[in-house]
């Protein structure tokens, strides 16, 4: 089994594989309108994290579901960043979670079902890391590896985050580097040095548990986690939720190391979910070189979470992240809704 490279059974990598942005407009534009349930507080109609329901006394119940194909060839490893990444959702939300289901497609023709449990028991990993069960779940066989959860948290409904309520003037900040995609496809490509090849993972094994603590924050006004849309496909999500628009500095855009980046940029280490993204909503973008295209719709997988937050609280939040160890700065402001150009790059 040592042998084996999940990477090499799978057309796409991680939340790269995810449906394009336009692509997913137009499916969810051919859902009817159902009737109302007063008791739904958040639906998909702001590409919201999670579904959320009103329990009637104060708190409300996160649902959520995400799942994928390998982004990395140790199958334990791939498990955990699946399972990180889905319960990421409840965070982004500002909730806690409390409970798995286990999502499993397998090629049993292709793969031994022992490298599915492995799988397997890196998302159980992860779930208790996170401090809940891996209740149980479903497996289908597939013609490609598939892992991922449907997970449940709850959440003090005074403490609920969304992508909407960002305010002009807010400052932004992402709590992970981003280059995942970048380097994943590094991988795929089989250009990635083997110095390099923790970099990644590092990133999308870490929970961000420091979600429930920001949900608790008055003046983060704005939440959602990075994933496959990239940097500028979930901030032109917020920018529409919160009827805003957005600059960004990619100097001060946190990279997982700028130079290795630039390196493999320079290899032709563009994921295609890049360019995919880029065609959905680059309409709405104004940048002026590809360096700035490549880096900032790379597709993450198990990304940090991106915050838009009130200026005079700018520094507080800094130190509760740095209590969290994790060292941030801003890379961008929210401004008042002008034209169809969402988001402007420096």
């Amino acid at each position: 089994m040592t042998d084996i490279k999940l990477t090499e059974y799978s057309h796409g990598a991680g939340c790269g594989c995810k449906i394009a942005p336009a692509v997913l407009d137009t499916i969810l534009g051919q859902t009817q309108k159902g009737p109302d349930f007063p008791n739904l507080l958040v639906g998909n109609h702001e590409r919201d994290d999670a579904a959320v329901f009103d329990l009637g006394d104060g708190t409300a119940v996160i649902s959520t579901t995400d799942f994928f194909m390998p982004i990395v060839d140790d199958p334990l490893t791939f498990g955990r960043i699946a399972a990180t990444n889905a319960i990421s959702d409840v965070y982004a939300m500002g909730g806690t979670p409390m409970m798995a289901i286990a999502i499993l497609g397998w090629p049993i023709d292709k793969l031994p079902p022992e490298v599915a449990g492995l799988v397997v028991e890196g998302g159980r990993q992860a779930c208790a890391d996170a401090g809940i069960p891996l209740a149980g779940g479903h497996s289908i066989d597939s013609p490609e590896p598939i892992f991922g959860l449907a997970v449940n948290g709850r959440v003090d409904i005074k403490n609920l985050k969304k992508n909407g309520g960002a305010k002009p003037g807010d400052e932004l900040f992402l709590t992970k580097p981003i280059g995942v995609g970048i380097l994943s496809t590094a991988q795929k490509k089989k250009k990635l040095k083997p110095e390099h090849a923790h970099l990644a993972a590092e990133q999308m094994v870490r929970l961000n548990k420091i979600g429930v603590v920001l949900g608790t924050l008055d003046y983060v006004h704005a939440m959602t986690d990075v994933t496959g849309f990239g940097v500028l496909g979930h901030l032109t999500e917020m920018c529409r939720a919160s009827e805003t628009t957005a600059t960004v500095r990619l100097a001060d855009v946190p990279l997982i190391d700028e130079a290795i980046l630039d390196h493999y940029l320079a290899e032709g280490c563009i994921p295609g979910g890049t360019k995919r993204n880029w065609a959905s909503y680059g309409h709405h973008v104004t940048l002026s070189t590809d360096r700035q295209k490549w880096l900032l719709a790379d597709p993450q997988t198990s990304g940090g979470l991106l915050c838009s937050v009130a200026p005079e609280q700018a520094d507080t939040f800094r130190e509760i992240c740095m209590l969290h160890e994790i060292s941030i700065e801003a890379f961008g402001t929210m401004g008042p809704a002008q034209t169809d150009k969402l988001v402007q790059v420096l």
